[in-house]
């Protein structure tokens, strides 16, 4: 069941006062009423809300409200201890709530190729997105001019051959040398942590080890229309196979090659006549937005996990 429509639209900068709470529990009756019940109680104005359930017998129920209270920055707090005392143990929900002003801070992975970085940065920059990008991290150094532009920190973490391993190629259990240098890099940064990294078109496998320590928390945009064509050089198969549709697919990132729970996917007919360069421009297109669009929902606590698939609350 979707709630009224919210007359802010996505991308606009959240007021102050604002926050969001997503929850996710076992179906049973009452629930939206225990939880409107209980801001209701506090003098809380729900301003958007969302419900959905996956079987009203014995499925999984989930949940994700904007709310206004003046004052909340300091009150939020106590607000979540009665939450989780009144309403989230009684019906076993795994639940957060956060304040929508907060800026996420978002990290990007990038290799050479820089469409999908660049419209990031060009969107943090304008705005559309609400968030912050400390530091963009590549395995070469070639963008270092065009990420310094945008007033954002570049790092080159260098990959050696030994560590350069191919899509598809078994993964280490442990960190990398070059993950090490990264996550070093992530943990030292000024301002605190990163809530999100993004793997805009970052070619090379990260290492479960390095998947944990973010978990749901990594964003990557795969230049294909999964589960068609997974692992690398999908433009070129398409040729090959003469599809008539490509396309793009955001996911979260598992220990899994490319089977995370997808957030977001688009497609552009093509035919015949398109050749392999011509499929690449077309589908760094489809790229760019559909990347944009995940990260926007997930920086929007728009996306719940549940199991090998998402509720977007788009």
């Amino acid at each position: 069941m979707r709630g009224p429509a919210s007359t802010k639209p996505q991308g606009a900068a959240p007021l102050a006062g604002c926050a969001r709470l997503l929850a996710t529990c076992p179906d049973r009756s009452g629930i939206v009423a225990a939880v409107s019940g209980f801001l209701h109680q506090r003098g809380v104005n729900i301003i958007h809300s969302d419900q959905h359930s996956t079987d009203p017998e014995g499925g999984r129920f989930f949940m994700r409200q904007e709310f206004y209270l003046p004052g909340l920055e300091t009150s939020i707090d106590e607000l979540a201890r009665d939450f989780a005392r009144e309403v989230a143990q009684p019906y076993q929900m795994n639940w957060s709530v956060v304040l929508s002003a907060r800026k996420k801070r978002m990290a990007v992975l990038v290799s050479r190729l820089d469409h999908a970085l660049m419209d990031l940065l060009w969107r943090v920059g304008r705005g559309e997105l609400h968030a912050e990008a400390p530091i963009v991290i590549s395995n070469h150094p070639d963008l270092r001019p065009a990420v310094e532009s945008f007033g954002v920190r570049f790092e080159h973490v260098h990959v050696p051959e030994a560590h350069d391993a191919p899509h598809g190629a078994a993964r280490s259990r442990s960190l990398s040398v070059p993950e090490e240098k990264m996550l070093a890099l992530l943990d030292s940064l000024p301002g605190g942590p990163v809530d999100l990294v993004v793997l805009a078109r970052y070619m090379r496998i990260l290492s479960p080890a390095f998947v944990k320590r973010f978990p749901q928390r990594i964003i990557n945009i795969h230049h294909s229309f999964l589960p068609a064509f997974e692992g690398a050089d999908p433009y070129r198969r398409a040729v090959e196979r003469g599809v008539k549709l490509i396309g793009a697919t955001a996911h979260y990132v598992t220990g899994k090659l490319d089977k995370g729970p997808i957030i977001e996917q688009d497609v552009i007919r093509v035919s015949h006549r398109h050749r392999l360069d011509e499929l690449k421009i077309l589908g760094r297109d489809i790229e760019r937005q559909v990347l944009s669009r995940a990260v926007r929902w997930h920086l929007e606590d728009r996306v719940l996990v549940d199991g090998s698939k998402t509720i977007v609350f788009a």
